[in-house]
């Protein structure tokens, strides 16, 4: 009888054992992917990389769950934070060589470039010699607010450009209100949504003008997460051969770039010095063409 007992708690103790496992390795099949959430409650930017990272991840045929982190951070400490391996994944930002230095990059642009062409919000007092630029150097009499940093930041001044630099996203617009600085470059894709989410400023969207450098946003990783960057990068490539990368991108940014109308406009290039030499600008196929 004493047999049986131990013969039973020993059964019992396997199974237990053999369940706990089960769950263990249910939990470790869908893998957790935690990924910077928006700097600020209104901010509507990061909404299309979330849903081309989860695209991507769903052509790998990964098992995963993606999952914003805790709380609000700047683009800054994401990056320092994936870096350090501290609880974030996985981060879409510019390419600079800095940070293919200390990350490891996908190198598909899942903005297609857009993010290189700048139109112009200004305030309801902008300087009416604005609009009569038609070259880069009359520009430079003029100032541009960015963040101090941003990448954009150092490429607007290595080209001669005079540029206010903050340190807050939605304090910037408020400043350009204000009067702080001229003009405040905005992506193709951002400057709508963020002209229509700051309606109360009266701000507008500059008629005439745009900037353009080479430049676009990547998925990034930590250095050693090799696994998490193959599957970004082949669910990437696959939603590219299937067509749904170019529906994604056509959803969040057709009607912006409609809307903005880039033929009619007189384009001023810059150069971009932090551009990394591996930028795949010769895959024309990768990048947005006016």
């Amino acid at each position: 009888m004493m047999r049986s007992r131990t013969l039973s708690r020993t059964l019992q103790a396997l199974c237990a054992c053999l369940l706990a496992l089960v769950a263990r390795l249910g939990v470790a099949g869908s893998m957790a992917i935690v990924y910077p959430p928006p700097e600020s409650a209104a901010d509507a930017r990061s909404e299309y990389f979330v849903k081309m990272l989860a695209l991507a991840l769903s052509k790998s045929g990964a098992d995963f769950e993606l999952q914003p982190y805790r709380q609000r951070m700047a683009k800054s400490r994401a990056i320092r934070q994936l870096q350090k391996g501290e609880g974030v994944d996985v981060i879409w930002a510019m390419t600079t060589r800095e940070r293919e230095r200390d990350l490891l990059p996908i190198r598909i642009p899942i903005d297609k470039g857009l993010l290189g062409w700048r139109l112009f919000l200004v305030g309801r007092r902008a300087p009416t010699g604005l609009d009569d630029v038609h070259k880069l150097d009359q520009l430079q009499e003029f100032s541009a607010g960015q963040g101090h940093d941003w990448p954009d930041t150092a490429i607007l001044r290595a080209n001669g450009l005079n540029v206010f630099a903050g340190s807050d996203y939605e304090g910037l617009f408020r400043m350009l209100q204000a009067g702080r600085f001229d003009y405040f470059p905005r992506s193709v894709a951002e400057i709508w949504d963020e002209q229509r989410r700051h309606a109360e400023l009266g701000l507008e969207v500059q008629p005439t003008l745009v900037l353009h450098y080479p430049a676009c946003i990547y998925f990034f990783v930590g250095k050693d997460n090799r696994r998490l960057a193959h599957l970004i990068e082949t669910g990437l490539q696959a939603a590219i051969a299937d067509g749904s990368f170019d529906r994604l991108f056509e959803q969040y940014n057709g009607e912006q770039i409609r809307r903005a109308d880039l033929k009619r406009r007189i384009v001023l290039p810059l150069e971009n010095p932090l551009l990394p030499e591996q930028t795949p600008l010769k895959k024309a196929e990768l990048w947005f063409h006016r």
